[in-house]
């Protein structure tokens, strides 16, 4: 009998703990460990921030669904591995902590044979002086964030609607942070709750990022080809904050927020201001924080993890110049090449280098966005861990027959503009693949037959269809597998 467990229910890890369920006899163990009692379909958070959607819409709770496929489900926060055991006699565990009511601080081995490490990020707002709810800004990076945005924008919404100018600064709040995507939705969204309010006059809306150009994403920006013709998704996003009349800044890497304040450094090294009433800002990415010992309790977390928390896999994290980047450079099966039971999906991985030129201030502040791995990629290394998992279980042998490289690895995204049925708006895009592959596409990095890009009313109905589309996918509704990640 095997046992796998697999820490974090995101889409990383409840889609492989799906398909492992799904595939393995009964007469292995599938457990999961997770600090929620809920999945939350995070894309629809936007939704959530601008009064759209319910907290309920976006999520579910995971003990009744694991019952039912047979999953033994923790809810708990992994703490450290130890995957020597403890000793000389004990198998590799991992330590959980506890966060239900009923069992809330209790500490727990919990021993395998398989660790799934799904773990996703910790949001790091304390790495930005003043970011973060709680603070001086809001968030949409989880339901609760979310559901808190949506109260502070409809106050926002109530004083103008009295007379009152409000400023609004959404973007990224961290030099290096990342899904530049979550936080380009949410500034299209506020604007349109604005204008269907007829309040735009009494509006002043600016996009703060960390990217060189505007509709680089993290990933470099892209040539897409639209409307029969080749444009770079520069062009794509600044026509998109144009027509919505917002302001941006570029290239700026915000060091502090004070209350009605945030600090910022450009790439020219100048520390400038902005003032606000509300802001959205996403924070930067760390790794959970596990930590690693082995058999005799020697700290061995730097073996297993790189300096940010994420955990090494099969990555060439050989130190090079950004004009040596390789598509090849990134893992394929998310192994750990330390040990080899363990795996590391999803943003709980660490990238062997950005897939955006790194950018540094003239004082020495790094200033350009984290890669993102967050949605389709997330749920296709997932599964990709999984099925390669099931074969070595079920053939007693690891031949990874599945892959999932974001060199070679497609991504669509659907980019919401606001949300309506008849005037909601929304941009399709594809792209292949997510990181650059200059030697097989050496004139756009990508394919332009399969990067892509339109905007319309369509695109809102398709992702107002995935967003149910996706959480009958994670419920475990009938023929759910059939359905793409």
């Amino acid at each position: 009998m095997a046992r796998v467990v697999v820490l974090g229910a995101g889409i990383a890890g409840h889609t492989a703990a799906a398909f492992l369920r799904k595939k393995l006899s009964k007469n292995h163990q599938v457990i999961v460990v997770a600090p929620s009692a809920y999945y939350q379909w995070i894309p629809s958070n936007i939704w959530v921030g601008v009064g759209r959607m319910t907290i309920d819409q976006v999520r579910f709770r995971l003990a009744p669904l694991y019952k039912r496929w047979g999953i033994d489900f923790r809810q708990a926060k992994a703490v450290s591995i130890h995957p020597e055991g403890e000793g000389q006699d004990a198998g590799p565990f991992v330590s959980i902590e506890y966060t239900s009511d009923e069992k809330r601080g209790i500490n727990e081995r919990v021993a395998y044979d398989y660790l799934v490490n799904a773990t996703g990020p910790r949001l790091n707002f304390e790495a930005t002086p003043g970011l973060g709810p709680g603070k001086n800004t809001v968030s949409v990076c989880s339901y609760d964030h979310a559901s808190h945005a949506w109260k502070e924008l409809h106050e926002s919404l109530a004083k103008m609607e009295k007379g009152e100018k409000q400023r609004f600064v959404i973007g990224t709040g961290h030099p290096t942070a990342t899904c530049q995507g979550a936080a380009f939705e949410y500034i299209l969204n506020v604007a349109f709750e604005i204008r269907k309010r007829k309040l735009e006059h009494l509006a002043e809306i600016t996009w703060l990022t960390n990217e060189y150009e505007l509709g680089d994403f993290g990933m470099g920006g892209a040539y897409i080809k639209r409307g029969g013709y080749i444009t770079s998704t520069r062009v794509f996003a600044e026509s998109f904050l144009g027509e919505n009349n917002i302001k941006w800044i570029k290239r700026a890497g915000v060091t502090k927020v004070e209350p009605g304040l945030i600090h910022y450094e450009t790439l020219d090294g100048e520390e400038l201001q902005i003032g606000f009433d509300f802001s959205m800002l996403i924070p930067g990415f760390a790794g959970a924080g596990l930590q690693a010992f082995d058999k005799n309790g020697g700290n061995i977390t730097s073996e297993l993890f790189a300096p940010n928390g994420f955990m090494k896999v099969d990555a060439d994290y050989s130190p090079k110049p950004y004009e040596e980047w390789k598509a090849s450079d990134w893992p394929e099966t998310y192994q750990s090449p330390a040990f080899p039971n363990i795996y590391a999906p999803g943003i709980a991985f660490a990238p062997p280098h950005a897939i955006s030129k790194p950018m540094t201030s003239k004082k020495g502040l790094a200033i350009y966005p984290a890669p993102p791995r967050t949605g389709m990629p997330s749920g296709v290394m997932g599964k990709v861990v999984a099925l390669n998992l099931i074969n070595e279980i079920t053939s007693g042998r690891q031949e990874f027959k599945h892959k999932a490289s974001m060199g070679r690895m497609g991504a669509a995204c659907i980019v919401s503009a606001g949300y309506g049925m008849r005037r909601g708006a929304a941009a399709t895009m594809t792209v292949f693949p997510i990181v650059p592959d200059w030697e097989k596409y050496p004139e756009f990095g990508r394919s332009i037959g399969y990067t892509m890009g339109e905007a319309g009313l369509a695109g809102h109905w398709m992702k107002w269809f995935m967003h149910y589309m996706f959480l009958h996918k994670a419920k475990g509704y009938p023929f759910w597998w059939l359905l793409p990640e």
